[in-house]
């Protein structure tokens, strides 16, 4: 994977909200009922920060008491620009950089899934804990999808977590992450979120599984375009590269954080039951279908009973 440094970032897609208690509303914590979370939170155990894909509620902003992160990038429009030559030495600018490049991806894509035209949302950045429309959540969910205030949330230090204790080390298991996420988004504006929220919650053909595979489907079908995005200018391309070695760090971080994985990881059986995201197995695969297909209405994980 290779960043075009001379790509003008759009920094109105991110805020730093730092450490503190900005953000949306509300006292209660983020549910992660029974092994996982709404929407794609991770937690099935919740003693593991396992990630990779959002869900659904809550957190608890920060900024040394100051109130959150600023509409508009904040302080990352100085850290992000072009006149800062190391900018994407920065974890915040290059995954801004990969949120630009997602967002740029679905506002071509998504009105060819005939719902109008897509809605662009904010990622924030946040340290330890945050406040949401969702509720409150700290580092240990990983990074999701708030339905209720339709932010992305995302503890950078996370992807440290993802390599020591998940082995997905590669550089391109982050902009899949933060795809999976906006995948969720996507679900949300489509409706999706809403109908698997009627179905249950848990099990290998849950309601649940199929939205967490979808959203991986949908990571597939944006990783498989991604040299395609521009910059804020519309000139520059966002990637000068993506490899097929980059898209198998992206798997194999599907392959890690799979629900049979993370139950044998935590020291217990495999618990079908319990499956909230889908098994490595299906999580690779649907990821893989999306990146080979490049297309997303190649995703319908609800019409399958193939999964």
């Amino acid at each position: 994977m290779e960043l075009n440094e001379r790509a003008e970032l759009d920094t109105s897609q991110a805020n730093d909200l730092g450490r503190g208690s900005g953000g949306g509303g509300g006292g209660m914590g983020i549910p992660i009922p029974g092994g996982g979370g709404r929407g794609g939170i991770i937690g099935i155990v919740v003693a593991v920060l396992i990630a990779l894909l959002g869900g659904g509620f809550g957190l608890n902003a920060m900024t040394n008491g100051d109130e959150g992160g600023q509409a508009g990038g904040g302080d990352l429009e100085q850290a992000c620009g072009t006149a800062n030559p190391d900018r994407l030495d920065d974890a915040r600018c290059r995954n801004l950089l990969f949120v630009n490049s997602i967002q740029a991806y679905w506002q071509k894509e998504y009105p060819e899934l005939g719902n109008g035209k897509y809605e662009p949302t904010d990622t924030n950045f946040f340290q330890a804990a945050v406040n949401t429309g969702c509720g409150q959540a700290d580092s240990g969910v990983g990074p999701f999808y708030c339905p209720a205030d339709k932010f992305v949330y995302i503890d950078l230090s996370f992807y440290d977590e993802l390599a020591t204790r998940f082995g997905a080390k590669g550089e391109f298991a982050q902009p899949y992450v933060l795809a999976h996420e906006y995948g969720h988004h996507v679900q949300d504006l489509l409706g999706t979120n809403a109908k698997a929220g009627q179905g249950d919650q848990s099990g290998p053909r849950s309601a649940s599984v199929r939205l967490e595979l979808q959203a991986d489907c949908y990571a597939g079908a944006w990783a498989k375009h991604a040299t395609e995005s521009k910059d804020k200018t519309g000139r520059e391309p966002l990637f000068k590269s993506i490899t097929e070695a980059d898209i198998s760090q992206a798997v194999d971080t599907a392959e890690a954080i799979g629900d049979d994985s993370i139950q044998e990881r935590s020291g217990g059986k495999v618990n079908p039951d319990q499956f909230t995201h889908g098994t490595s197995e299906q999580r690779k695969r649907w990821f893989t279908k999306g990146y080979e297909g490049g297309d997303p209405k190649n995703c319908d994980t609800f019409g399958t009973d193939q999964l």
